[in-house]
């Protein structure tokens, strides 16, 4: 059995029993590891417990901004390098690619596999059913109605003369279009669509252009200095590569991001104020993370070592348990090389800075968990996930290492109950997409009759799922003819 424990690991498609199948992959599917993988974890990857050592799409649509708790003001905000004098200022004139609205791959499925009577059964928002403004956009994302959302933005942007063929079109910036652009291709991230999301974010390059900070338009803002558009904007754009399989185009562009983040810090530092000092810090954090992401992607693990050790684990006021969840974070990065004594050792470190006399937490029995996993021990393993559910019932990264261990101990049927019960238990949030894919596969491994099971979750998909990040064909290795 191979040693490498991201085989155990259910985070991510492909389904970690690809390998006990023997299987060819689908040319569809993503390699292990792929952004083209949805995430189910928090927008700070690295920090969440979910987190399993490897690449993790980030998330930028349901994540709250970390900076949102320190009270700072805009112009600490919207502070950003201006375009050099004497360079050239090309505009950005972004438009939408799509002439109709996103399709529904699930109607879709549903109606080659199961029928129109099954589909009348599926009740998701629409466009018309929201509100035409933000307030209907935030209706959407947080009802998962992410394909309609999409939509919406369509329609937001096309009132800014920004739609559908405007694209090299001359067009006014404004706080408002730039958060829709950023909405929208945050939105198409999340949902895979990457193709779209790299045609449409072209035009935005690096958000180096004259036009998209407020000294462009004096009349319009009463001679307002600084970046009209968001940070996490510029991250997103930052990380756009790694969609398109160019983590290395990526991670240059991440470290200049830093670069100026970190001089802008340093700014603050010099002016001897502390809160904007502080909010740059975790800006400069947030960039760190992002390319400790990219590092994973592309296996630079002496470079997650440096920024680790050399500089996360350096800020003075890390509080213990943002130095607990660094160091849980690190040891399951040396569990994905293979190197389980160093792991122990950062999970170590980890435990000593939990409150004393306090039972372990979840993060504690996660790390436990998976060096259980690590060392084959898949009954204890299994048993110690267990209690780690008792304190995040639905968690899907935990039941689908509960089901790793109950397949490796040779219980397939087990694994499948446990997988079934989960779904049954709480539809909505354990019709997971890694779930779904692991679920599938087992189905495989058990019978040779394995499509009406499909079709079973198909229809549990259809009533409970608005949408989901990768397609039919993966989830449920259903054929699905466009």
């Amino acid at each position: 059995m191979s040693n490498k424990i991201s085989e155990y690991f259910a985070n991510d498609p492909p389904s970690f029993f690809d390998e006990l199948t023997n299987k060819p992959k689908s040319k569809e599917m993503p390699a292990e590891g792929s952004p083209a993988a949805g995430s189910t974890s928090s927008g700070g990857n690295m920090m969440s417990n979910t987190f399993t050592g490897f690449f993790q799409a980030p998330e930028y649509v349901e994540t709250p901004e970390a900076e949102d708790s320190l009270k700072v003001g805009e112009d600490v905000r919207s502070l950003w390098e201006l375009p050099r004098e004497g360079e050239p200022g090309k505009l950005i004139m972004p438009g939408i690619h799509l002439q109709n609205d996103l399709p529904d791959p699930i109607s879709i499925a549903v109606t080659q596999h199961l029928g129109e009577a099954e589909l009348a059964h599926r009740k998701i928002l629409r466009v018309d059913d929201v509100t035409q403004d933000e307030r209907g956009l935030r209706t959407l994302i947080h009802a998962g109605c992410y394909r309609t959302a999409v939509n919406l933005t369509g329609r937001l942007l096309t009132i800014y003369g920004q739609g559908y063929g405007r694209s090299g079109q001359p067009a006014k910036h404004s706080p408002h279009s730039l958060q829709l652009w950023f909405s929208r291709l945050a939105l198409l991230a999340k949902l895979g669509e990457f193709e779209l999301l790299n045609a449409e974010a072209e035009p935005f390059g690096q958000l180096t252009s004259p036009d998209v900070f407020y000294d462009f338009y004096p009349e319009m803002y009463n001679g307002k200095s600084g970046s009209i558009a968001c940070f996490s904007f510029r991250l997103l754009l930052a990380e756009l590569p790694i969609y398109l399989g160019k983590p290395h185009i990526a991670l240059d562009r991440l470290s200049q991001l830093h670069v100026t983040s970190r001089e802008i810090m340093e700014h603050y530092i010099n002016l001897r104020n502390k809160p904007a000092e502080e909010f740059w810090q975790r800006r400069c954090e947030r960039v760190l993370h992002s390319i400790i992401n990219c590092g994973l992607m592309m296996k630079k693990f002496s470079m997650i070592d440096d920024i680790m050790e050399g500089t996360l684990l350096k800020r003075s006021n890390l509080s213990k348990e943002e130095q607990r969840t660094l160091y849980s974070a690190w040891g399951r990065i040396y569990l994905q090389i293979g190197d389980i004594f160093g792991a122990e050792q950062k999970f170590a470190v980890s435990r000593r800075l939990r409150e004393i006399n306090t039972s372990p937490d979840l993060r504690d029995l996660v790390d436990k968990g998976l060096i259980a996993v690590a060392k084959n021990d898949f009954p204890e393993a299994y048993v110690i996930f267990q209690k780690a559910l008792h304190l995040d019932s639905g968690n899907t990264m935990i039941l689908n290492n509960m089901g790793v261990c109950l397949l490796y101990a040779g219980k397939l049927k087990d694994a499948i109950n446990l997988y079934e019960r989960a779904i049954n238990l709480n539809p909505q949030k354990s019709l997971n997409e890694s779930l779904l894919v692991n679920l599938s596969t087992l189905y495989e491994l058990e019978s040779n009759n394995s499509k009406a099971k499909k079709f079973n979750l198909l229809r549990l998909i259809n009533r409970y799922k608005p949408d989901l990040n990768i397609s039919i064909e993966i989830c449920l290795k259903l054929q699905t003819i466009n």
